[in-house]
């Protein structure tokens, strides 16, 4: 039995491995990689297997760059179902909707602006793509063992990443020899605001792990309320628009729950607060949806008659007329839009028509993959392209790690130490200084660890 590690290798996007015992395969994720568009296209579109030989798939969560190549799979001649906690159904289907959405408009918007002669420009899937690979969904509940090939046993366990994320552990059996093997998925952090904390994996052989911010630590998720507080009075106290580019899935809801407690508290600014992602709000239907994901805390807010996703302050804006009406208001607000690395979605007309204003701040509170726009904004390049257009970069530009999901190299290395019976670790997903470092950092601990090459195969 072996591991191909086929995507989200030295790099964050387009998470996919797959796993072969005998003559078995199954597909852990199915991401969507995020880049240069030409590069981006090509990858996606061309799957490093065949999708007809395997024989299940399984999603830990459904974060796009996890998920967002599923329609692809199935178009490409996959037949399997997909197994993923119920939680993580609902939000993918929500998810890969609005990315096959988002994928008709922009190839509709390349075909207006394409050059005589040149050739139309197809998305990389349809809506109609994204139903069916939505129809393909099992659920299994965490703790729950499940068998979901001969031979092949999977167990899921809470992540605390995202609402329904899971590690997942897999019992694999070949002639007579049983190996455990866990998977990370992207691993959350202790002390997160909503979710339960992530749960340690029993006794395992091999484990599978993330490494996003392997090379670094974060701020504590605790002091992200105080910080969120101070960036929020200093744009307010200039006349500024805060401008927040967030994923509609996880981030949106946990900005929320802190700007809640802040309006609770007496401390939150009475100005508008603009949910402006149709997705976004179909993703904080789902966390309403399942409340059996919420944490302590979170239970206990609601139970004493606070709300998260529903105070005053708060305004969902569905429709494109009421997301242009807010491009032409005067005066201080708060817009959390998508997507989170501003690749695309409704945040390209928000930064388009606040970047160039000083008193505005631009506020990062999540990983921005290399060549994204996202990525630019944060290392302040003076000039950005918006829809193909020059913009000077002259609103604040302000960026808070604590918010982020993803456990950093200590929360992670502590997770990985805490397992026991691990031969060895595989490192994936970070970029590849991040993962390289977190490799030698588990070394360091007396743990081997390795990071695999695009494509590279390990026997087990």
């Amino acid at each position: 039995m072996r591991i191909q590690f086929c995507g989200g290798v030295r790099s964050v996007t387009g998470s996919m491995h797959v796993l072969e015992i005998g003559e078995r395969r199954i597909l852990l994720e199915c991401g969507l990689y995020q880049g240069r568009r030409s590069e981006a296209r090509k990858r996606n579109k061309e799957l490093p297997f065949d999708a007809s030989k395997i024989d299940h798939t399984v999603l830990s969560h459904a974060h796009i760059d996890h998920s967002g190549n599923l329609p692809n799979l199935v178009k490409s001649g996959y037949e399997g179902r997909i197994t993923a906690t119920e939680a993580t159904a609902d939000l993918a289907r929500v998810l890969l909707r609005d990315s096959a959405h988002i994928a008709e408009k922009d190839a509709e918007y390349l075909n207006r602006k394409r050059e005589p002669g040149e050739p139309e420009v197809e998305p990389l899937y349809t809506q109609q793509d994204a139903d069916e690979a939505a129809s393909r969904f099992d659920t299994v509940r965490y703790h729950e063992t499940k068998e979901i090939a001969p031979g092949v046993r999977m167990t899921c366990y809470d992540a605390g990443h995202i609402l329904g994320s899971a590690v997942t552990l897999y019992e694999l059996e070949e002639k007579g020899k049983t190996v455990r093997l866990g998977f990370t998925g992207d691993l959350g952090r202790p002390h997160h605001p909503i979710l339960r904390d992530p749960q340690l994996l029993p006794r395992i052989d091999y484990l599978i792990t993330e490494s996003t911010y392997g090379n670094r630590t974060h701020e504590a998720a605790t002091s992200m309320k105080e910080k969120l507080f101070t960036v929020v009075n200093q744009t307010f106290d200039a006349g500024g628009r805060l401008v927040i580019p967030a994923f509609s899935v996880g981030r949106t809801q946990n900005l929320l729950y802190y700007m809640a407690e802040l309006f609770q508290e007496g401390r939150m600014p009475k100005v508008p607060i603009f949910v402006d992602s149709p997705l976004a709000i179909d993703a904080t239907k789902a966390y309403r949806d399942h409340p059996e994901c919420y944490d302590a805390e979170t239970k206990e807010l609601l139970q004493a008659g606070g709300s998260v996703f529903g105070f005053d302050l708060v305004t969902y804006t569905r429709t494109t007329q009421q997301s242009k009406e807010l491009n032409a208001r005067k005066g201080p607000c708060i817009v959390i839009s998508a997507s989170g690395m501003c690749e695309g979605g409704r945040i390209l007309h928000h930064l388009k028509h606040s970047i160039e204003e000083p008193r505005n701040t631009i506020l990062i509170v999540g990983f921005q993959a290399e060549h994204t726009l996202g990525r630019r904004i944060l290392e302040r390049h003076s000039t950005v392209k918006i829809y193909g257009r020059k913009y000077h970069l002259g609103a604040r530009v302000m960026k808070m790690n604590g918010f982020s999901a993803h456990a950093d190299r200590d929360e992670l290395a502590t997770y990985v130490k805490h397992i026991p019976g691990l031969k060895s670790v595989f490192v994936v997903h970070g970029e590849e200084s991040a993962s390289l470092a977190f490799a030698a950092y588990l070394e360091s601990m007396g743990i081997h660890a390795h990071v695999p090459y695009p494509l590279d195969y390990v026997e087990l």
